[in-house]
């Protein structure tokens, strides 16, 4: 791969290959970011769970505020290894800066969480899980395509994260929110299409990045050509097409490995689930320095949030150097890890994230939301994908046609209906509900299922 193209800035969408100026002295990938802070998909992070039920602490994360300290980082990262990639390749220097990889890479950042369904990844589950063993699996022998039903049976949050930033936000625009190449390549972390349970067990699938996939069949031709515009590398294993991964997915994915970790755990510490010795204990050995400056003068809650910055600090820096160290590897596909996993902090962040299986992605509270999400996304899709078959079919009853007056129009035909197409009348209404905020979820199956909410 050559990073001249990796760093295409070309539009998805434009086909007149026009060098836009803009007038504000943004440049294309600052644009980027830009459309996705104000797109509606982006807005409804704010009320969608990370890890613990959004009313629970005002201190704990949701997926806005995690996908903003996930940008932050990833445009650190970008800043550092662009200095260094420009200096290794000074003819990159006639048209791009270190901060064009950091633009790129926080953009990407910025929407990497964009396509998670509500109740966080148990969302991804219980969708998947209604088409694989629920009322959705006898859909299955009408579609006449496996790897379509693949796309359901493996519902995967950053596929339709990729569908909601190239086609659902501004659906009647080709190329959707029309980001450059250069930020759709480095967003798609899974560069390949969904296969069977066999074939994911195949090379290169045992690499973790291989293991799931980043784009529906009702996008592929969309990723082909980002493929294509920036140079990622083709491979194709019996049926399933295969991509390398853009360089600077690597960054994206490293930004959110220590976000989540770090970041989760210490909500983890503030909600009690940790003790102040324990989450100290575990983090200081990811900080190299000996002394913390004024550390002693801090309560216990400012203690954590100094070492939480001066580890993710740290950490940026290792994770910069091993980039740059396997750039080759990387440019020729031959790096076969996560960044995070070979840095030297790598055992200690390992070390967390096992506490935090233990202490906190186990809590009560935790487990109980992703149960609810499990009854309510599948109540929310068996109520209204029965009601568009029904109308699909002509014979919608009085129940279902007012069902369907529920559903926006955007997820219907010009005319109201469902589609005709089973495969896009799936997909439709399954976007329909992934899109949804937590709160809103539960409200409108309360709604549907007849059930008071509290207070009534």
């Amino acid at each position: 791969m050559e990073w001249k193209k990796l760093l295409s800035d070309k539009i998805l969408g434009d086909d007149t290959n026009k060098n836009y100026k803009i007038a504000d002295g943004r440049s294309q990938f600052h644009r980027d970011f830009d459309r996705i802070v104000f797109c509606s998909a982006f807005r409804r992070l704010q009320d969608k769970t990370q890890v613990f039920p959004l009313p629970e602490n005002d201190f704990v994360h949701t997926r806005l505020t995690h996908s903003l300290e996930v940008s932050c980082v990833g445009r650190s990262l970008g800043n550092l290894i662009g200095t260094k990639i420009l200096d290794r390749h000074k003819e990159l220097k006639k048209e791009y800066t270190n901060f064009h990889f950091g633009e790129i890479v926080a953009a990407a950042c910025l929407a990497h969480d964009i396509g998670n369904p509500p109740f966080g990844h148990s969302g991804e589950d219980a969708i998947a899980e209604y088409f694989k063993r629920g009322n959705g699996k006898q859909f299955e022998k009408e579609l006449e395509s496996e790897k379509c039903w693949n796309d359901l049976v493996k519902f995967e949050g950053n596929a339709q994260g990729f569908r909601i930033i190239t086609k659902l936000q501004n659906p009647n625009i080709r190329g959707g929110l029309r980001l450059t190449h250069a930020t759709l390549g480095a967003f798609t972390k899974y560069p390949k299409e969904s296969g069977s349970p066999q074939q994911t067990l195949m090379k290169p699938a045992k690499r973790k990045f291989y293991r799931k996939f980043g784009f529906f069949q009702s996008e592929k031709e969309l990723f082909k050509e980002i493929a294509d515009e920036t140079g990622l590398i083709k491979k194709k294993i019996k049926d399933i097409d295969w991509w390398s991964r853009h360089p600077l997915t690597y960054l994206v994915e490293a930004a959110d490995d220590i976000c989540y970790r770090i970041m989760d755990f210490e909500d983890g510490f503030r909600l009690g689930l940790l003790s102040f010795k324990e989450t100290e204990e575990l983090i200081r050995p990811l900080i190299k320095i000996e002394k913390l400056t004024k550390y002693g003068e801090r309560n216990e809650n400012d203690k954590i949030g100094y070492l939480r910055a001066k580890s993710i600090s740290d950490i940026v820096q290792q994770l910069a150097r091993v980039f740059i160290d396997e750039e080759n590897n990387i440019l020729e596909d031959k790096f076969e890890n996560d960044l995070i996993s070979v840095i030297p902090a790598a055992e200690a962040l390992k070390n967390i994230k096992e506490i935090s299986v233990i202490k906190i992605y186990s809590y009560r509270t935790v487990v109980e939301r992703e149960v609810e999400g499990y009854e309510v996304l599948g109540g929310l899709l068996e109520a209204f994908i029965n009601a568009a078959n029904e109308a699909a079919g002509g014979k919608a009853s009085f129940k279902n046609n007012n069902l369907l007056k529920l559903i926006p129009n955007q997820f219907l035909q010009i005319d109201g209906r469902p589609h005709d197409d089973l495969y896009t009348r799936l997909l439709k209404i399954t976007d329909f509900v992934s899109g949804m905020t937590d709160s809103y979820a539960v409200s409108l199956f309360r709604k549907i299922k007849g059930i008071s909410s509290p207070g009534r």
